[in-house]
């Protein structure tokens, strides 16, 4: 191997979430979640279908797992859908709830893969939210007695946990702009609810230390901000909108204090916390988790609280289906940036991938050139992030298939597998087959300009 192979132990994977794929939501006794809720409101999805179907991966699972061993991966990142395990959110637990996760991770052990859990990638059982949600302090303890009763169930044969997946997006668009279940818009509510997501995460974090022999982490969603001009406005902004996305959760989780730019950007609808809870917020990590996708490009605007700053579009630039930029250089700036500020944390790219309106498969294939250059190029940046210092110990694209993209509904695709919806049949794409390549030569392939 040469210096453009990726690290012995380095793990290769695709990453999904229970809602986006799974279907079946109410199954076997499982209790609705927010998303079951939001998903059935007429105008709240794109296209007006829900995830009751999704990939139907509840029942065909079984073959998915193939789809991960087909593509040489050693490793597969799933959510377990809490209501799932507690239909009512707490009490009593559904036992074939938690045994289907059961036999998805005994399957990727029969397949030799390392499962990586999230516990919590936004599917709220819809009976907390009835009592209040992300909003009621008592949703920490709520979570707490979930991880707990998941962890004594599967850490047996999960080596790797992740608490939250991308909090600021439950906290955002969930709780502030309403794009995103439960489609609340309330500016104090959303400090409130983000800090109690932390609060969770803690009390996750130690129930693990408790419970657990393995390692747990958080995963957040990074997205480098970049001034539109050198104007000190401008720089000014971006300054305080990478505190609004980049640090507004792994600085209490890692440091044990909020950026003050943005307790600032919150003004009076901040709360004040009690004292102690970031004593609790702040628990040793094994791991963090980043989810890249893309940068902004923002100017100064008069903009309402806490975001003080405007997108500007990179007329010239390629973009994604969902009109991200195509930047594959922020990957390695995020991954370097988290390195520096936070003393070089073990990290794994969780979640990287494209959407593009893919052709329909042809004679088994599907041509998705688009997406093949997306990996590489990231992928190549992930390496270059490896090369300045950055502990990076595992990969994991999005998607593994085509799913339903929340609010998009199933106009968006991700996946590194087509998936026909009326028929549930998977075709690989052609990323995915150089993905496969990329693998099998722990990363030798990227440098391989065979396009």
């Amino acid at each position: 191997m040469t210096e453009h192979a990726f690290p012995d132990g380095f793990l290769w994977g695709a990453a999904t979430s229970a809602y986006q794929i799974e279907g079946s939501p109410l199954a076997d006794g499982a209790g609705p979640s927010i998303w079951h809720a939001f998903s059935h409101e007429p105008g709240r999805i794109a296209d007006g279908l829900t995830g009751d179907l999704a990939c139907d991966h509840y029942r065909r699972y079984r073959d998915d797992l193939d789809l991960l061993v087909e593509l040489g991966l050693n490793a597969y990142r799933f959510s377990i859908n809490w209501g799932r395990v507690f239909p009512d959110g707490t009490g009593r637990v559904n036992p074939r709830g938690l045994d289907f996760y059961r036999r998805l991770v005994d399957g990727l052990h029969q397949l030799g893969l390392t499962p990586m859990a999230t516990l919590y990638h936004w599917d709220l059982p819809l009976a907390l939210q009835d009592r209040g949600g992300w909003a009621n302090r008592d949703a920490a303890g709520w979570f707490g007695d979930y991880a707990q009763a998941v962890f004594r169930a599967l850490d047996d044969r999960v080596a790797l946990w992740a608490t939250l997946n991308e909090p600021w997006v439950v906290t955002v668009p969930g709780h502030l702009y309403g794009d995103l279940a439960p489609g609340h818009r309330d500016l104090a509510e959303a400090a409130l609810v983000g800090h109690n997501l932390l609060r969770a995460h803690g009390t996750a974090v130690q129930a693990y230390r408790a419970e657990g022999r393995h390692r747990v982490g958080l995963v957040v969603n990074l997205e480098p901000q970049h001034p539109a001009t050198d104007g000190e406005r401008d720089r000014a902004a971006a300054v305080r909108r990478d505190a609004f996305i980049n640090r507004w959760f792994l600085d209490p989780a890692l440091l044990g204090h909020y950026p003050a730019e943005l307790i600032e950007g919150f003004g009076p609808a901040w709360p004040a916390f009690p004292e102690g809870d970031l004593a609790l917020i702040r628990q040793p990590l094994d791991f963090v988790g980043a989810n890249y996708y893309s940068r902004s490009v923002v100017r100064h605007a008069e903009a309402p609280a806490p975001d003080p700053a405007l997108r500007v579009r990179q007329a010239g630039r390629p973009h994604t289906a969902m009109d991200w930029e195509v930047y594959p250089e922020g990957l390695t700036e995020a991954l370097v940036a988290l390195k520096d500020r936070y003393g070089n944390p073990p990290l794994y790219v969780t979640e990287n991938g494209a959407a593009f309106p893919d052709p329909e498969p042809q004679n088994g294939r599907v041509a998705d050139p688009e997406r093949r250059a997306y990996l590489r190029d990231h992928l190549i940046a992930a390496h270059a992030a490896l090369a300045q210092g950055v502990d990076l110990r595992g990969y994991f694209a999005w998607s593994l298939l085509d799913n339903f993209e929340w609010a998009f509904g199933y106009t968006k695709r991700f996946g590194l597998v087509h998936v026909d919806y009326a028929t549930q049949a998977r075709t690989l794409k052609a990323s995915a087959r150089f993905y496969a390549e990329v693998v099998r030569s722990r990363g030798e392939a990227l440098w391989v300009d065979d396009r």
